[in-house]
Formats: C-alpha cells, structure tokens, sequence
C-alpha cells in the first residue's frame, strides 16, 4: 500500500480539480452548490472518468491500443481499491475510495461504456441505446448518490432514470457533432421507421421526416428526465440544489433543441445564458420542471 503525504493528497486533488474545471460541459462538474467537502471527491470522479473517455476517443490512436489504455486504467483502479496508486488521478481517487467507501462497481463500468465507444459506432434498436446509456451515464448519478450516503434503491432508481434522460438529451444535441465523428446514436429500427437514411444525415438533408424523428427522440428523452423529477425532494438541500440543476439543463437542452426546429445536423443547440439563469431561478424556487 502505497502511503502519500498530504502535500501530495492535496496536489492530487488540485489536479483533478483542474481538469473539471477545463473541460467542456453542459453542467457545472463538483459545482458550488455542492458542500465544499464533496467537490474534491466528485472532481476525483470526473478525472478518471474524463482521461478514460480521452482514451477512448484518440481517433489517432489505433482501436487496439485505445483499448489496452483502458485495460490499464482499469488495473490502477483495482489497485486504487487496495490503496496502490502513483498517477494524481488515482492519489485522488483512491483517497476519496478511503474516505467516502464508493463502490468499484459504478467505475467499472464506466470504462466499459469507454470501451463500446471504441468498438461501436451504430446502435440497431433503442434497447441497445439503453443498455448503452447503463454503463455510460446512469454509474455517474449512482456514485452521487454514494457520495452523500442516498444510493436507497429508490432513489438510484430515479437517477438513472435522470441520467439515461440527460445522456439522450446530449446524444440528440449532438448528432452532427457525433456524425463527424464516425458515431450515430439515432437508433436504426427509427430511421427505417421515420423512413430517413444515414445517407441523408451525410447530405445534411433536413425535411420533415428528420424533425419528426427528433420530435420523437425528444419527447423519449423528455419522458425519462421528467419520470426522474422526484428525486430532488428525496435528498438533503445541497444536492437538491444540483440535481434540479442538472435535471433541468437537461430538460433546456430539449427546448433548444424544439426551438432549432429540430436542425442537430448544421448547429449544436445550446443552453443561452438567459437559460442557464432561468434554471437557476426555477431551481432555487422549487418551480415544477
């Protein structure tokens, strides 16, 4: 067992803090409204999560070894569980392991969203999307709710719900973003339904099939937020503060997304600053979603 000084604690720490704090996202990552003592251990979370996803998208990099990278990942995170670690990532980690007693389950499967990043570009039905969705955004709401000792099956239940919702919401904002990319999220069994072809996602051709297929996407995405929308009111003020937050970015995503008139391919729709203070506002005042 590897044992580190608090300078190097701290300094761990510090890094990961940096890296959330550099990244692109929609939503705040170990915001303020989080109790001061738990943004270290979420910023933990989100460093190891975001290098594994880094890895996972080094298109320059071959399938093969994107894949060996992750394999090691996941031995320094079995190692972080016995207290092993020399990397900042997993200082980090593992002390937040020790302090906090998050389980390796979550985590794990993490790196195995990561991995069907690597290996799968296309999705034929909307059960395998969801299957997808359990490994890549439903652990993130799960370790959450472990950090501030609320993982109640209920509650988890509700989480993933949020989670699955929030992770379609950004999959639907990103579609020509993910088509250039070499990805498509939009199930196949729904194109065929909609009568629209990947061909014309390459041609960027925007009719009324495509919209009313979006228009389908959304209200599914929308089903799932909102079927998670009790959630907040099962948990202490602080994390009710952030999970009505993140609940209703996502729900503005898709309203950015409406008033787009549902064109993902030639614009990434995005919350406006005007958005992001209204969510604030509803959120703060306890307005329903």
């Amino acid at each position: 067992m590897a044992v580190h000084s608090q300078d190097t604690v701290r300094a761990a720490f510090a890094y990961c803090e940096q890296v959330a704090r550099t990244h692109y996202e929609n939503f705040p990552v170990a915001s303020l409204l989080l109790p001061k003592q738990q943004r270290p251990y979420v910023a933990a979370i989100y460093a190891f999560a975001r290098t594994a996803d880094d890895f996972a998208d080094e298109g320059t990099v071959s399938a093969e070894e994107r894949l060996a990278r992750l394999d090691d990942w996941e031995r320094r995170l079995e190692a972080s569980y016995r207290g092993d670690a020399d990397d900042p990532v997993f200082i980090a980690l593992a002390e937040t392991i020790a302090r906090t007693g998050i389980p390796k389950p979550p985590l794990s499967a993490l790196l195995n969203a990561f991995r069907m990043d690597v290996t799968t570009k296309r999705f034929a039905t909307f059960q395998e999307l969801l299957y997808y969705c359990q490994y890549s955004a439903n652990p993130v709401g799960q370790l959450v709710l472990h950090l501030f000792n609320q993982a109640r099956p209920e509650a988890v239940a509700l989480s993933d719900s949020i989670c699955t919702g929030l992770q379609l919401a950004n999959f639907w904002q990103d579609v020509g973003v993910d088509w250039e990319k070499g990805r498509l999220y939009l199930p196949l069994e729904d194109l065929r339904h909609f009568g629209y072809t990947e061909g014309q996602i390459a041609e960027g051709f925007l009719d009324d099939r495509f919209r009313a297929l979006m228009k389908f996407q959304v209200e599914r995405a929308r089903n799932y937020l909102l079927a998670g929308a009790s959630l907040p009111g099962m948990v202490g003020l602080r994390l009710r503060c952030e999970l009505a937050l993140t609940l209703r970015g996502g729900l503005g995503i898709l309203r950015r997304i409406e008033a787009a008139g549902y064109d993902v391919l030639h614009q990434r729709p995005a919350l406006r600053t005007a958005d992001k203070a209204r969510i604030v506002l509803d959120a703060i005042f306890g307005r329903a979603p």
